[in-house]
């Protein structure tokens, strides 16, 4: 029997354009749910009564993600991106459709589990495919173009949750991508390009075993540490001893395995390290930079969850702008200058943001009221821009330097560390804005008021303080002025903070460089094995 082996060099351009556009479909569904949540989960919460679950519609999906994407991008490596992502896209459907359909907060966080892990499949695989698609140097381009439809997934998640909420319900948030995800599939089931396959597959279970519980750990630490127990505790010293004893485990289970979840040689590609760091330092300073831009136009500019969705979307098109314009110029520029430009474009959107500040009196009038969301709108898009320089370019160096058959591992490794520097920019910045925002209440309110509103927020100062003016509160609505101002220059604080993280990438940026693949004798071997039975 002959055996086709399906590369990027013999593959039909049709079938490769079709295959394309499925993953930018899929691609795009999964960046909605990723962000719509952020829309719609009070209302969920409050019409299945799981407020105290709240957290966990975020945290649920975030975790499985997390966790999936290191042991998708190795089993696409040993069984090919079609049945990976396949799986990844029936995970995602069918956690949306059972999302939708819930009852209970209880049963709605298992179904966001599942829709994370389908999640966790859909996006690294969906990047490794690109590798099996295009040849080096068109790489770039086509990571420009993903790197597109995850910025405007991203973005307009909240957007498309506010408006089909309000227009129909949140239960159509998530039916929504059933006919996405029909579309996906009737465009990848046709020939993926596939695996060199010598008939012999080893499957690291104990490694991945070892990596999901030390991920989970972490996560939790991460997510909960200082709400749900103090940093500095004995939960937290249990946390961190058993997240260490399993990170020594996996290492030593790792250097055994013949087919590691995550190679220790890893370590020796520069490129691959240097990436990593680059997208663990940008997943930090990203989400602190924007996990609270809507929240202050909508409290201190008085503009409502949609209309916020609408004025993000400046930040979308920037981002669009520049991650297709690297992909498509960075075989001519080399990666260094966009990693040089997009942090120092990146602060520059972020210091136009931190501009926006409001005295106790909350005194803005119309003028003043427009100059600042002219600001806001030209910040975003800046930031938009800076963003988009970054990510599409450290994917493609990243595949540029891997064997081809560790594309999927090497790639779901730094989208692995992007996504727990995201969880820790949330983390962080949360605690940032907290204590800034404790600072400027004391300083700013009288004793006895700052007093109350420890009492009524159950002893600690966070942004869920906003909720007493918006609610009207009759005890604080005098001192309405004081608890926004301290609110508006807590965030300011936090655009600065996010700015000067992602600015530290320009230090790795002016050192970045990519390297050639080691020589993947093995793959080769097996390769001309392959093409003499044809």
């Amino acid at each position: 029997m002959t055996v086709e082996q399906i590369t990027y060099e013999n593959i039909d351009p049709k079938v490769r354009n079709t295959i394309m556009a499925g993953l930018c479909v899929a691609m795009l569904a999964a960046c909605f749910d990723g962000t719509i949540v952020g829309t719609i989960g009070a209302k969920v919460a409050e019409d299945l009564g799981g407020e105290s679950l709240y957290a966990w519609m975020a945290t649920a999906y975030m975790l499985c993600e997390t966790i999936m994407i290191p042991i998708a991008g190795k089993l696409s490596d040993l069984y090919g991106r079609k049945p990976l992502f396949l799986i990844g896209l029936g995970l995602f459907v069918g956690g949306s459709v059972l999302a939708g359909l819930s009852m209970n907060m209880e049963f709605f966080v298992c179904c966001r589990a599942i829709q994370g892990l389908g999640g966790g499949i859909l996006i690294p695989v969906a990047m490794a495919a690109v590798a099996d698609l295009y040849s080096p140097s068109d790489r770039a381009r086509m990571q420009g173009i993903l790197g597109a439809i995850f910025g405007v997934g991203s973005g307009i998640g909240p957007l498309l949750g506010g408006y089909i909420e309000g227009a129909v319900s949140w239960h159509w948030c998530f039916y929504i991508n059933v006919p996405l995800a029909i579309i996906a599939f009737a465009l990848t089931i046709k020939k993926f390009p596939t695996p060199i396959d010598d008939g012999v597959r080893h499957i690291d279970f104990r490694g991945i075993g070892l990596l999901t519980v030390f991920l989970a750990d972490i996560l939790l630490f991460i997510e909960f540490g200082g709400s749900k127990f103090d940093w500095i505790s004995p939960v937290s010293a249990v946390m961190l001893v058993v997240a260490a004893v399993l990170l020594f485990l996996f290492v030593k289970t790792e250097k055994k395995a013949v087919e590691p979840i995550l190679a220790p040689h890893l370590i020796r590609n520069k490129t691959v390290i240097m990436a990593a760091i680059f997208m663990f330092v940008f997943g930090i300073g990203m989400i602190g930079a924007m996990m609270f831009t809507n929240m202050f136009v909508i409290y201190v500019m008085g503009l409502t969850t949609l209309e916020a969705g609408v004025w993000s979307l400046a930040m979308v098109a920037g981002m669009m702008i520049t991650s297709m314009a690297s992909g498509a110029l960075v075989e001519k520029t080399g990666y260094r200058v966009w990693l040089i430009v997009g942090p120092i474009l990146s602060f520059l959107g972020l210091y136009c943001l931190s501009g926006m500040i409001v005295d106790s009196e909350m005194i803005v009038t119309q003028a003043v009221r427009d100059a600042y969301m002219t600001r806001y709108l030209i910040g975003l898009f800046v930031l938009g821009l800076g963003l988009g320089c970054m990510m599409s370019v450290v994917m493609t160096a990243v595949q540029n330097s891997s064997k081809p058959s560790e594309m999927g591992m090497t790639t779901s490794s730094v989208n692995l560390l992007r996504s727990i520097g995201c969880t820790m920019g949330t983390a962080i910045f949360s605690l940032v804005i907290n204590s800034k925002l404790y600072g400027e209440l004391q300083d700013n309110v009288s004793p006895d008021v700052f007093q109350q509103i420890l009492d009524a927020n159950g002893g600690i100062i966070n942004t869920g303080v906003l909720t007493f003016i918006m609610d009207q509160n009759p005890i604080f609505m005098p001192h309405a002025g004081e608890i926004m101002a301290a609110f508006a220059n807590s965030v300011d604080f936090s655009f600065i903070a996010g700015g000067v993280i992602i600015l530290l990438l320009v230090i790795i940026g002016v050192i970045f460089k990519a390297q050639k693949p080691d020589a993947d004798e093995e793959f080769e071997a097996v390769k001309k094995e392959i093409e003499g039975k044809n």
